[in-house]
């Protein structure tokens, strides 16, 4: 093989392992970071030049389960998987559920080959699936509720405010509290007919920071005037093709419920994050070929968490923490983020908890 025989092999090899969506890295006999992808570099926030050279221990907590999978990888001379590890990275500083295969490498002597397999977005892509189908059978029970029960509630409200016009002092309360109760069955069946709407979205180039810098006047206007919100935003993102509209409302849905799980708390903070994460791909049902979600949009604040065993089932409907919530709020948010072609996961501990966005950014000639 010619020395451009060889580089040109070395090229295929390199384009190959940075197709993959899983992350890699070849460790060598001391522990140092000799190659990573660029799902690794997503993964651990860093470019490859600023990866590659340091020891692994660098980026991951001591004692951490990596580490003991490359040592046993290593010493064993045989390959070692661990499933559904909980991994931590002091870049983003929240423990996230991966699948680790460490292998022996065949170069370098004593070298260790890694992949991570991140689960929790496809353990929430998986999620999303169904609860979109739960979402259509709301849409289904919708339909079947604005005749059977709205149509009849018009004529209980109807009578009781014309009771209302002849009864005095407790009765009238009891036939406002009618009309009140009538009204609130109304409006929640309304919200389940959003799940019903099919229409194509009228989407247009929408610079995300526009809406998130609305978003962020109406909550310290307003449900979190007493919050810090911050913004860490990177400039040079590129738009996405979006309804504006329906981007504020998801995210000023997810911003309301920081503000509520941040209720009694001290020092209460919502941080408003957005980059650029080129080296994420997932395949999705209906399309032959891997997606492309490289814009990733953050809510994040420092409360108490979510519950661990709410977690799989956050998006789903009627799903709530909240004591008046009707748990639609967040399966809407699913739905829109969804109907944009993109994902949402969760990823919540004591004291930060994220929920994070993933959307295609605009390609060229999209209007």
């Amino acid at each position: 093989m010619t020395v451009i025989d060889q580089a040109m092999a070395d090229r295929r090899r390199s384009a190959l392992v940075d197709s993959l969506p899983h992350a890699v890295l070849l460790i060598g006999a001391e522990g140092a970071i000799l190659e990573a992808n660029t799902a690794a570099e997503s993964f651990f926030q860093l470019s490859s030049n600023l990866l590659r050279g340091r020891a692994l221990a660098t980026f991951v907590p001591f004692g951490s389960p990596l580490l003991v999978m490359v040592e046993q990888a290593r010493s064993r001379g045989a390959a070692v998987n661990g499933y559904r590890v909980n991994l931590g990275t002091p870049r983003n500083g929240v423990e996230r559920v991966v699948d680790i295969h460490a292998t022996p490498a065949t170069q370098p002597t004593g070298g260790v080959l890694v992949v991570i397999q991140e689960r929790t977005m496809a353990d929430q892509i998986d999620r999303q699936l169904t609860s979109r189908g739960a979402a259509r059978s709301v849409s289904g029970l919708a339909a079947v509720l604005a005749h059977e029960i709205k149509n009849p509630l018009s004529g209980i409200r109807g009578a009781a405010q014309l009771l209302e016009g002849s009864v005095n002092g407790d009765d009238r309360s009891l036939t406002q509290l009618i009309c009140a109760e009538a009204d609130r069955i109304v409006k929640l069946v309304d919200s389940m007919e959003v799940f019903s709407d099919q229409r194509p979205l009228a989407m247009e180039p929408v610079n995300i920071h526009v809406v998130l810098d609305r978003v962020q006047k109406i909550a310290s206007a307003g449900f979190a005037a007493n919050i810090v919100i911050r913004d860490e935003f990177d400039p040079s993102l590129p738009e996405l093709m979006a309804n504006h509209d329906q981007l504020v409302q998801v995210f000023l849905n997810l911003v309301k419920n920081a503000a509520d799980a941040l209720d009694g708390e001290d020092n209460p903070v919502i941080t408003l994050t957005t980059a650029y994460r080129p080296g994420f791909r997932l395949t999705v049902p209906g399309s032959p070929s891997r997606v492309t979600l490289p814009l990733e949009f953050c809510v994040r604040d420092n409360g108490p968490g979510v519950p661990d065993d709410l977690i799989p089932h956050l998006f789903d409907p009627f799903v709530t923490t909240k004591a008046s919530g009707t748990g639609l709020g967040l399966a809407l948010v699913a739905k829109i983020i969804g109907d944009h072609g993109g994902v949402i996961e969760c990823n919540s501990a004591p004291g930060n908890t994220q929920f994070r966005v993933l959307m295609p950014a605009r390609t060229a000639g999209q209007r």
